[in-house]
């Protein structure tokens, strides 16, 4: 009897419909694959933010009141082995005396890295700016009425190993340097097409983990900087060489220092143009004692081409800052930031010195929007400008994705 229920395949002593004819499996392969995929995502993390800040400007000789616009983006893609990032900011500018926008400010950068083995990385980078400030910006000569704006475009990229303790880097940048006219006072109009140059620069660099904190480094560079060719007169075509030895350390994520000495060399293809040293002074310091408080502090050295509006050939420039931030709960931040440099300009007299202090401070709104306000004073001495003292005050709101 139980043979012949079987042979039926009604089910009725197993009580389970599926051993019923036709029923399981309905169909050897699904027939839609509908409801079954992950979901999806997106190759890059975008994020974007708008922000609208209005600044008043008292200097020693002027008064002034501009509203900026700054839309800006950016773009992460983070895998196993690569990184890749995109970012860009637009500042545009409406001066209180005037109707109209202008673009005082272009930033656009690709970056991006790639580990080739667990000792091996590559690393590249793509950068395009825009420059104008506007004629009430701090410090500049109160004979200029609309300044130079500058054009940068550049590429680098490099590549660093490990072999056991020591690592070595390599890295190579083209860029072109590109100023706009200058407008005086008076109408005048300076070309400033003379100074515009190309670079081109090579590093090395070695060092050696001394110990689980310290590593030792040295460091070489080698550049050429070419100026468009003007006849009849002399080219201001340069070598540019330097080299530095320094120590790094690094306690955990608490505190990171770096501090480096050298000496450049920038020697003109022109006999008659005197070749140019100088000493050279790298260091920064990271403090992070908990989740609230970031000290950062820095001294660069900068040797490169005075620019225009600039006498001399070379600008020799020495500068310090600190930055100060305390997070004080999750909708508040608060800031404090100080600067120093000095500088001179190699084949003439000119000097100049400044300092500037500020503080400001971040109101989280929402998860969207903040609030910021800021303060600023700065001063600063030249030969050639004299002395300029400016406060300045910001108030913006930021919206963000």
């Amino acid at each position: 009897m139980a043979a012949s229920d079987h042979a039926t395949g009604d089910g009725s002593e197993t009580s389970n419909e599926r051993l019923l004819p036709n029923v399981y499996p309905a169909e050897p392969v699904l027939a839609s694959s509908a409801g079954l995929a992950e979901p999806a995502h997106p190759f890059f993390d975008v994020d974007w933010a708008t922000a609208l800040r209005g600044t008043y400007t008292k200097s020693t000789d002027d008064e002034t009141f501009d509203i900026r616009f700054v839309p800006s983006f950016a773009l992460e893609h983070e895998g196993s082995r690569s990184q890749l990032g995109a970012s860009g900011e637009l500042e545009l500018i409406r001066p209180s005396d005037t109707d109209e926008v202008d673009v005082s400010g272009l930033r656009l950068n690709l970056e991006g890295g790639y580990a080739l083995d667990s000792v091996t990385a590559l690393s590249g980078a793509a950068d395009l700016s825009y420059a104008q400030e506007p004629a009430s910006t701090p410090g500049l000569a109160n004979d200029i009425a609309e300044p130079a704006a500058t054009l940068v475009g550049s590429l680098n990229g490099g590549a660093t190993r490990q072999f056991g303790r020591f690592n070595i880097g390599v890295t190579g940048a083209v860029a072109r340097y590109l100023y706009g006219p200058t407008e005086l006072v008076d109408r005048t109009v300076e070309d400033n097409e003379d100074d515009n140059y190309w670079t081109l620069d090579g590093g090395l660099r070695l060092g050696f983990q001394a110990t689980p904190i310290l590593e030792v480094f040295g460091e070489g560079n080698l550049g050429r900087d070419l100026f468009a060719r003007q006849t009849g007169m002399p080219t201001r075509d340069a070598t540019d060489s330097s080299v530095s030895v320094g120590v790094v350390g690094r306690w955990n994520e608490t505190l990171e220092a770096s501090a480096s000495t050298g000496l450049a060399l920038r020697r003109f293809d022109d006999e008659n143009l005197e070749e140019v040293t100088a000493q050279l002074f790298e260091a920064a310091v990271t403090y992070r004692p908990d989740s609230t408080w970031r000290l950062t502090g820095a001294l660069t050295t900068d040797v490169q081409p005075s620019g225009p509006d600039n006498g001399g050939t070379t600008r020799v420039q020495y500068s310090a800052s600190a930055d100060l931030g305390y997070t004080v709960n999750s909708w508040l931040a608060l800031r404090a930031l100080a600067g120093w440099h000095t500088a001179r300009f190699e084949g003439s007299a000119d000097t100049e010195t400044g300092y500037g202090l500020g503080a400001g401070a971040d109101y989280r709104v929402n998860a969207h929007t903040a609030a910021s306000v800021d303060y600023g004073y700065a001063r600063t001495d030249s030969t050639a400008d004299g002395r300029d003292r400016s406060h300045q005050l910001s108030l913006g709101v930021t919206l963000r994705r």
